[in-house]
């Protein structure tokens, strides 16, 4: 059956209706590869105004969705239904609703708040089109906040408020008696209850002016302050591009070099394919999009080989997901995220992967100190050298993989606008791959490893190499469905947040609850995002936290980009904190391993998640001025705390760094880490203890760690002896 159907495989008595079922294929392929194609002439050709561009886009999106994703668990797509005919009419709906925006754009601008009654009824079906798309492709959770906005926008925003909490968090933990649900529903009920008796203004605060179905529906659909808005446009530009991009290095075979290429470099240390599943997640992870589906593609490879050399299951699926997570934070791509806070921050996307790649590298780093630690504690050794790939040989077959993505940085280094670099990367790619294919097709004799193990005709090569095109662009648009519709329907929420002014009211509640401690406001922001992460994907809980949240960072003095990034990291959390855990549960899938165990691990290793946006509210970890200059004494002090800080976090998380820790080591170098992270310490009456001298102390602390653990036995007092597993 073909995979672009995506039908449900059950079969019955009656069967699958073989010619729907092809028909179906056939006609998803057409619409998807026509979008690709739409979307690179619009990247690299010509640039069309941005309500055109977003709605044709979206109207792109809603019908593939329609088409693929059924209605509900057990409707099927491969036999003739209602279900089937109401999906079509769907499709329908959504040509027609962005039909409409272009027909008639210019009268649209022309009557702007005088609206017809068929302006009226468009936008109400454009809006229900879209919260039905994200029910389907993202779930209820979405839908769910999505419509509380829309209620909340409608009425006045009182009582209303906690009722619609307590029910999209029922929904979003699937069992209405779970401890979390009750958790959050108790909590919201103290919130009101104290409010009601002690606080009146927390509840008054929410309050707003109602507004009509005509003027939310309106603004929604037919301007560029709701679905249309600034989400939508960057996915409907430069996120297209690049999901495209990793969408032709995934079907030309670059996801195998990356593994490959990691393993050459990792193997033969300690733990070596943990150390390769880290680097080989973040090599994919940075073009892919996804930590769930990086967890997926590169897990299978990496999580079986973990396994065979000690690993436990658990273990081996954590550290897949807590690397693949570190991915969408790791330049040029993450995710959507660079070119939403390129847009939010009216930053350059250069500024951004730039002041990034630190952080990042720091993650990274400290999910391999907790590999390494773990691989210590097992007595996992590396790979004989000679069972290993040679690095230069991977590199020497993969030239045509990193020929593209050199040409992409040296585009962006250009100034050239994301949208043409995406392009170009794309072009790069398609034409590197096909002649390397060629070249090996002429060496061979007709022998074309890439694509097929037979001898092949130069007509067949031919059809082949358009085989892998067609495929490329096709599963391009498909992996651009869930972060498009995220972004549409992100547009509702955050145009009635505009509408309502519900911004302002949540930064002043963030303020007034953290005290006006920084540190504090970060901590409930981070908390904020974990709720909102367990129902929506990254993209989406970026979205909304920069809208609710942002500000108040802001207004307690905190850059706009430190604050952007922040909220960012944050958004990442829900993929390795339990109780969902997206990407764990994924990495757990593949490792056969208990979700909540590698859940619980994940969260361990990927604690660098949670440190570095603290420090970097008050270390310039991203640069000094406005222009984030990196080559200053003061930030290269600060990466190098930062980064040894980190160290002492994971030694003492781990209580091992060349033995077991006692807990007096243990004491040390909590101590040294919260030394190496603290910026200056201001004294009563003034006084000032500067930050270096601060860092000087837990250095020490450090060091001294360092050299009982090497030295000095724990057991005997006496001279540590060295075995072969350190």
């Amino acid at each position: 059956m073909p995979s672009s159907t995506q039908v449900n495989s059950v079969a019955d008595k009656h069967g699958p209706n073989q010619a729907l079922v092809h028909t179906m294929a056939k006609v998803v392929m057409v619409l998807a590869v026509a979008l690709s194609l739409y979307q690179l002439y619009t990247a690299g050709i010509t640039a069309l105004t941005a309500l055109v561009q977003r709605s044709v886009h979206l109207g792109a999106i809603l019908s593939l969705t329609y088409l693929l994703q059924p209605p509900f668990d057990g409707a099927r797509k491969d036999r003739f239904s209602i279900w089937l005919l109401l999906d079509w009419l769907l499709v329908l709906a959504s040509c027609y609703c962005v039909y409409y925006i272009c027909a008639n754009l210019d009268e649209i601008f022309a009557r702007q708040g005088d609206w017809l009654d068929m302006d009226l009824y468009v936008s109400i079906a454009g809006t229900i089109l879209v919260l039905e798309a994200c029910r389907r492709v993202i779930g209820g959770v979405m839908a769910g906040i999505c419509f509380a906005a829309l209620v909340y926008a409608y009425t006045t925003g009182d009582i209303i408020m906690a009722v619609l909490a307590c029910l999209v968090v029922a929904r979003l933990c699937n069992k209405p008696k779970s401890w979390l649900t009750l958790l959050v529903i108790a909590a919201t009920a103290a919130y009101w209850l104290y409010a009601h008796y002690y606080e009146p203004y927390l509840l008054d605060m929410f309050l707003h002016k109602p507004y009509s179905i005509e003027r939310i529906s309106t603004t929604l659909w037919l301007t560029t302050e709701g679905v249309f808005g600034l989400p939508l446009g960057v996915a409907a530009t430069f996120v297209f591009v690049f999901v495209l991009f990793g969408a032709f290095l995934e079907v030309t075979g670059g996801g195998n070099f990356f593994i490959d290429l990691a393993y050459a470099l990792t193997g033969r240390f300690s733990g070596g394919p943990a150390k390769t599943a880290v680097l080989a997640s973040g090599f994919m992870g940075s073009v892919s999009g996804s930590a769930v589906g990086n967890v997926v593609a590169t897990g299978s490879f990496t999580i079986p080989m973990m396994k065979r050399v000690g690993y436990r299951p658990h273990v081996a699926g954590a550290i897949e997901a807590a690397a693949s997570t570190g991915g969408q934070l790791m330049p040029p791509i993450m995710g959507a995220g660079a070119f939403l806070m390129a847009e939010f921050t009216n930053t350059s996307y250069l500024t951004i992967i730039k002041v990034a790649l630190v952080p990042a590298i720091m993650y990274y780093l400290t999910v391999l100190l907790f590999v390494h630690f773990e691989a210590k504690k097992e007595g996992i050794v590396g790979q004989p050298k000679e069972k290993l790939p040679k690095a230069w040989k991977v590199v020497k077959g993969g030239l045509h993989f990193i020929i593209p993505v050199g040409i992409l940085v040296y585009v962006l280094m250009a100034n050239y606008s994301p949208m043409m670099a995406g392009f170009v990367a794309v072009m790069s790619t398609l034409a590197a791959s096909i002649l390397a294919n060629l070249v090996r097709w002429s060496v061979s004799k007709g022998m074309v490893p890439a694509i097929s193990d037979q001898r092949l005709s130069a007509g067949e090569l031919a059809k082949a190499e358009g085989k892998m095109v067609l495929t490329g662009l096709e599963r391009g648009a498909k992996n651009a469905i869930m972060v498009s519709v995220a972004c549409a329907a992100a547009g509702i929420i955050v145009g009635t947040v505009t509408l309502t002014g519900m911004g302002l009211k949540f930064s002043s509640l963030v303020l007034d609850l953290s005290f006006g401690i920084e540190a504090l406001a970060i901590l409930l922001i981070g908390a904020a995002s974990l709720v909102l992460g367990m129902g929506l994907p990254v993209t989406a809980s970026y979205i909304v936290l920069a809208t609710l949240a942002g500000p108040a960072l802001l207004d307690l003095g905190v850059p706009l980009l430190v604050t952007h990034m922040i909220v960012f990291w944050y958004s990442q959390d829900a993929n390795v904190t339990p109780p969902v855990s997206l990407a764990s549960f994924a990495g757990a899938g593949v490792a056969g391993a208990n979700p909540m165990q590698t859940a619980f691990t994940s969260w361990k290793l990927a604690k660098g998640l949670y440190i570095i946006p603290i420090v970097m509210a008050y270390r310039p970890l991203l640069g000094m001025g406005k222009d984030y200059e990196l080559m200053h004494w003061e930030v290269i002090l600060a990466w190098i705390t930062t980064l040894l800080g980190l160290v002492a976090f994971a030694a003492a998380l781990d209580r091992y760094m060349f033995r077991k820790a006692t807990v007096l080591e243990t004491i040390m170098l909590v101590f040294a880490a919260a030394l190496l992270f603290w910026p200056d310490i201001m004294l009563p009456g003034g006084a000032v203890i500067p930050a270096w001298l601060v860092d000087s102390v837990g250095l020490v602390l450090l060091a001294l760690v360092v050299a009982m653990q090497k030295f000095i036995s724990p057991a005997a007092g006496g001279p540590q002896v060295q075995t072969a597993g350190n």
